[in-house]
């Protein structure tokens, strides 16, 4: 019998112990060092340690559809020079919503409208920090004979705007006619002709030295030796007084030009000079030292060209000293010549940049009191000195935190007044704390944050009833179920704390929801299930620490590993089919963690890994799972394939579809003709497409694969055919597909039932598939369509419970509301879901509603807000035009 991860007795608190509090004594013991009786007691408290909720360094105003509504308003009366930075201020709502996707499209839409180089630049720099896991695409666009320069470099020189730079003087040599048409300059040794005309029309030095009523306009040899210009740099002058061009010419002449333009105030020299040198910012170093000289000289084109290279590196530029004494000491006028007007912008992605590596460190302060320095209009400042007071709240400086949400609050955030109340209860000032969140919970629509900032600063019932509110305004806040399932273990009741923490998993994969429940599950010595979100946890994030960041994650692995029954590969094949078929997806990503371990082939087992990480919403760990399948691809065809699917997913659908192509004419393969028909199903509106899906799926159908995957291959066919209205083809595909244990299958049999007028087997059918699915909340919203009203709405309300994040419960309860004439209960049914959801449909069909009451300027809010989160969502811009009509 295997030993013990624990004590015997897991809710006895007083012999309670094991690696959650001292790692080492643990491993010693397991390592025979140490006799099982060395341990040193401790309570359930240190196994299942809650931290508190740090205040986020986020926008979040407190009604998020007002903002957007109001950028959109402005985004559509603003000049094309106000637009960038109103693209900013959304893509900061976004991200203080969690909304990745649409904070990029804000961002590119930025990028898309920059009125000016800078911004180009700065956005640009910013797309390609939040793409910075796709790399690869590029490479895979390459292999396609496509090339990806969206966010590329740009050529400043030319995208830089020339200057209407006047030409100074006449060609007229002077009073005395005896003076020469040509003038000598005498440099040290050496001597250089220059037309005299051309030379004094560069400046008006020039002209006043050579024509005007100076000695040297009476002159043939002028002594030009202490003006810091070599014989090859006059020569290049005069050279380009004559032609207006430079020619190439090595760095230190044009540094010595650059120089003489400005000495003498040749604006046309200069300028071309300037962008001359532009082109010989080639790495990090030349960028850091040519700024300087660019600061000095007052060389925007060389200076943006230099800001362009160091941008290009973030974030790895941050940690170079060089280059955060240059942002730091940039005066005002030096932030002039390097970024123009787009100072602001700048030092936001610089600050957020920062706080992605470590927000503790003063780098990181010191680029947030700069933007506090440049913040101008209310959401600015309070976008800035909100970020900076959690960069001071992190850094324990207490009263320069308070200072800055104080001004935060001032402008309008009022999320500001969490940091307030951390600064107050730190400070032993927990009634204090109370009673400012109190205040804001009575003067303002209360949100989930409210309520779950003030529990904090409570005890017992009091607390725990202001997180059940938190709960219930914002299901999405992972404290308040953390909370619960630590204080439910507390009591000894191990199985409602697991539900507890369970409720939050089912449609929220958290790292730290994982990582409690993994502490939940040692307690009950269930290792079986603590390793499998171990695994889970690993997929995500290899480099995971837990205890509060004491202990690798994998090291925990590796300790319960011995305490777990091994399988060999065909056995971890059988698990897996089981798992799958159960739609226990975070077990399924456990066994293909285990299967990965092994010698088996790799290339298969992480395309599987992304196909679950897809399904479970994270996008980003997919990626990098679908990249990891590529580089161990076995063969050229399933390389193809993979690159096919990383093409797919980020919206390269031809270039996806060639990849398919090229795969098939190696070797004819389940998996590429599954892309190929996958995407063409994806993609094709023309309904031709249906019958070329259908040939692809029959052969790839006909290919050696699996179960897993000819399972779902049969249930995507099944799925044309019924777009077709082959019914009879379409139940045999699902059958079959039932047959090797595809559960999902059983949603597409229900459909063609109910296609069939056959409510009842419906019914059924969806029936079977909750009694199978571990993850069934979609299921049961499926399911729904085929009730009756009173088991629709009871089968909804399961919805909600087990994944309040989808949205169609809400719309569907809303409607029944207004068909009873309840027209207020159903626009709040549609707010609660608004308020943590930020949802185009929810937005529309709130729209809808307020313009059938009569309340025009609530539907217009609601129209600008969805338009936010879809420009060209035609229902939504045919609903506001309808709407502005109405407007007095």
């Amino acid at each position: 019998m295997r030993s013990s991860f624990l004590s015997e007795s897991p809710c006895d608190e007083p012999h309670i112990h094991g690696y959650g509090f001292n790692p080492q004594s643990w491993l010693q013991v397991e390592r025979g060092k140490l006799p099982k009786s060395s341990y040193s007691p401790s309570s359930i408290e240190s196994l299942i340690k809650i931290a508190e909720p740090p205040v986020v360094p986020l926008y979040k105003p407190l009604d998020y559809v007002e903002v957007l509504s109001r950028i959109h308003e402005e985004l559509e009366q603003s000049t094309p020079s106000e637009r960038p930075g109103l693209y900013l201020v959304q893509s900061q709502v976004f991200r203080g919503l969690g909304e990745a996707k649409l904070r990029q499209r804000s961002l590119h839409s930025a990028w898309r409208c920059a009125s000016t180089v800078h911004e180009k630049v700065i956005f640009g720099a910013w797309l390609r920090y939040e793409k910075r896991g796709e790399e690869i695409i590029s490479d895979v666009l390459a292999s396609c004979r496509k090339c990806c320069r969206e966010f590329g470099p740009l050529d400043i020189a030319s995208e830089m705007p020339v200057g209407n730079f006047e030409i100074f003087g006449s060609c007229e040599t002077g009073s005395s006619s005896r003076v020469s048409s040509m003038v000598t300059f005498q440099i040290r040794d050496g001597r250089v002709t220059c037309d005299r005309c051309k030379i004094a029309s560069l400046s008006i030095p020039f002209c006043s030295m050579l024509n005007g009523p100076f000695t040297e306009s009476h002159l043939e040899l002028v002594d030009l030796s202490e003006n810091g210009i070599s014989l090859e740099g006059m020569r290049a002058v005069s050279k380009f007084s004559s032609t207006f061009s430079l020619g190439d010419l090595p760095l230190e002449i044009l540094l010595e030009i650059l120089v003489f333009a400005n000495t003498f105030c040749c604006d046309t020299l200069k300028d071309a000079c300037d962008r001359k040198l532009a082109s010989f910012v080639s790495s990090r170093q030349d960028a850091v030292e040519l700024m300087a000289l660019a600061f000095e000289e007052d060389a925007p084109v060389l200076a943006a060209s230099c800001l362009q290279m160091l941008l290009q590196e973030l974030p790895d530029c941050l940690t170079d000293d060089l280059v955060i004494s240059l942002f730091l000491g940039a005066t005002v006028q030096q932030q002039l010549i390097m970024v123009g007007q787009a100072s602001f912008l700048l030092y936001c992605l610089l600050s957020e940049v920062a706080m992605n590596i470590d927000p503790r460190t003063e780098t990181t302060a010191c680029l947030s009191e700069k933007l506090v320095q440049l913040a101008v209009t209310p959401a600015q400042k309070q976008i800035a000195f909100h970020q900076l007071g959690c960069i001071r709240l992190l850094r324990k400086e207490y009263t320069e935190a308070e200072r800055r949400f104080e001004v935060a609050l001032s402008a309008g955030h009022v999320y500001s007044i969490a940091g307030l109340a951390r600064i107050a209860g730190l400070q032993g000032q927990k009634a204090l704390a109370y009673e400012k969140l109190s205040s804001v919970i009575a003067s303002n629509l209360p949100l989930g944050w409210m309520y779950l900032e003030r529990s904090l600063y409570s005890e017992g019932d009091r607390k725990l009833a202001d997180l059940d509110k938190a709960t219930e305004l914002d299901p999405t806040l992972t404290y308040p179920y953390m909370y619960r399932a630590a204080s439910l273990m507390r009591k000894k009741d191990a199985k409602l704390a697991l539900e507890e923490i369970n409720r939050l998993l089912g449609f929220k994969l958290a790292l730290e929801c994982l990582e409690l429940r993994i502490c939940l599950y040692l307690a009950l010595e269930d290792y079986k299930s603590a390793i499998c979100d171990i695994h889970a946890i690993l997929t995500l994030s290899p480099e995971y620490r837990m205890l509060e960041g004491r202990v690798a994650a994998s090291k925990i692995g590796t300790l319960l590993g011995a305490h777990v029954e091994q399988w060999n590969t065909a056995e971890c094949w059988l698990q897996l089919y089981e798992r799958w078929s159960s739609v226990d997806d975070i077990g399924s990503l456990s066994v293909i963690y285990r299967m990965l371990e092994s010698d088996a082939a790799k290339g298969v087992l992480y395309f599987r890994q992304s196909l679950l990480l897809l399904r479970l919403n994270c996008p980003e760990a997919a990626m990098r799972s679908l990249q990891l399948a590529r580089h161990h691809a076995a063969t050229e065809h399933e390389r193809l394939v993979y690159e096919g699917w990383l093409l797919y997913d980020t919206g390269h659908c031809e270039e996806a579809l060639q990849k398919a192509e090229e795969s098939i004419s190696i070797q004819r393969s389940f998996e590429a003709f599954f892309l190929k028909a996958y995407v063409l199903a994806d993609s094709g509106v023309d309904p031709s497409y249906s019958a070329t899906v259908i040939s692809l799926l029959e052969d790839a159908l006909k290919c050696p694969s699996d179960r897993l995957r000819k399972g779902q291959a049969l249930n995507n066919l099944g799925g044309v055919y019924v777009d077709c209205g082959k019914l009879d083809s379409a139940a045999d595909c699902y059958t079959s597909a039932l047959k090797i244990r595809h559960t999902r299958a059983h949603q597409g049999l229900a459909r063609v039932h109910f296609l069939r007028n056959n409510r009842e087997a419906a019914y059924e059918e969806m029936t079977k598939l909750i009694e199978k699915a571990k993850n069934n909340a979609s299921a049961y919203e499926k399911r729904s369509e085929y009730c009756e009203r009173e088991q629709t709405m009871t089968d909804l309300q399961t919805v909600t419970q087990l994944d309040p994040l989808r949205v169609y419960p809400y719309r569907y309860r809303a409607a029944v509301l207004m068909d009873s004439h309840k027209e207020n209960d159903a626009i709040t049914e549609l707010s609660r879901a608004i308020a943590f959801k930020a949802d185009l449909h929810l937005l529309h069909l709130r729209a809808a509603f307020h313009e059938h009451i009569g309340d025009v300027p609530s539907a217009l809010r609601d129209c600008r807000a969805a338009l936010s989160l879809d420009p060209n969502h035609q229902e939504m811009l045919e609903l506001q035009k309808r709407v502005n009509s109405q407007e007095p």
